[in-house]
């Protein structure tokens, strides 16, 4: 199939673009800039841009046959600072894409929404996706806003889509500068010989995925002929004091975090209910959290 991976340069879709490349598909990147930790691969076709830039993006679909949608301008420590930017950049820019697409007759979208957001305060844990929808931070509001305009695209035009509520993805070429998450930023401060600083007492619970694992999904989800919602993690939960002592074990070190004030947007608990995805793709999480881990380092370290 002819692919086109929108933001594939970044941390997640680097690694689905090596996953759709080692499946035989024809890809064809559309993003801001180059990969920050590798140089172009020479059998992808970049193409890049602003996600606004609609003469640019309608270009880069000329000829393709499924779409990944992967850009966020925001992540959910950012997203409150400035929500009509956030609903502005991820909110309207995916409604031209939707009608470009339609525009252009391709049927096949896959969209990247979150797990660890959209669901805010859950009432079961793990979260099935059936769970009421509560986001307390915009860059969730506008996450199930997008899901919503695919349901009705859908129904109007023929859309077929796949949202993927990914958990909390880490792993090899993750952005380590304290925005992406906490993995790779507690990695880098322990290179850097700096102080871990953990939100909160550390008892808050997340599904982290490894990011092989979740590109793995991604490739299945844009194969497969389904139409549907699917959570997307490794279905296991840790608190953030377990994954700093497990990462203190990978990386054979002493890790003494200092704790500050915890964060409103910050849910206590998230791990996902993954059985659906697991059945409608026949995918299995490979790595657990300390595989994982020890593959993150391995990478990192200089």
């Amino acid at each position: 199939m002819k692919i086109l991976v929108l933001g594939g340069c970044g941390f997640i879709g680097s690694h689905l673009v090596d996953g759709l490349l080692a499946a035989g598909h024809k890809v064809r990147v559309f993003d801001r800039a180059p990969e920050l930790y590798r140089q172009l691969l020479t059998n992808v076709d970049y193409r890049f841009g602003d996600f606004s830039d609609v003469p640019s993006l309608a270009e880069a679909l000329e000829g393709i046959e499924v779409v990944y949608h992967l850009i966020s301008t925001t992540v959910p420590s950012t997203s409150n600072l400035d929500p009509v930017a956030d609903v502005q950049g991820n909110l309207l820019n995916t409604l031209r894409l939707l009608q470009l697409m339609v525009g252009k007759n391709i049927h096949k979208i896959v969209f990247l929404s979150s797990g660890g957001t959209v669901y805010g305060i859950p009432d079961t844990v793990p979260i099935p996706e059936t769970h009421p929808l509560r986001p307390i931070c915009s860059y969730g509001v506008v996450k199930v806003a997008v899901e919503n305009y695919l349901q009705m695209f859908h129904q109007l035009h023929g859309l077929e889509y796949v949202v993927l509520r990914a958990s909390n993805p880490y792993g090899e070429r993750q952005g380590h500068a304290g925005v992406q998450g906490v993995i790779g930023t507690f990695m880098q401060k322990m290179l850097a010989g700096e102080q871990i600083e953990i939100w909160g007492d550390g008892s808050v619970i997340r599904d982290f995925i490894y990011v092989g694992d979740l590109a793995r999904l991604c490739v299945l989800a844009g194969q497969s002929e389904v139409t549907g919602t699917y959570n997307a993690g490794q279905g296991v939960g840790y608190s953030i004091n377990e994954a700093v002592g497990m990462l203190s074990k990978v990386a054979g070190q002493a890790i003494e975090p200092t704790y500050r004030a915890g964060r409103g947007f910050d849910v206590p608990s998230v791990v996902l209910d993954i059985s659906q995805a697991c059945q409608a793709f026949e995918w299995q999480p490979s790595s657990n959290l300390e595989c994982g881990l020890a593959a993150t380092w391995r990478w990192m370290k200089p």
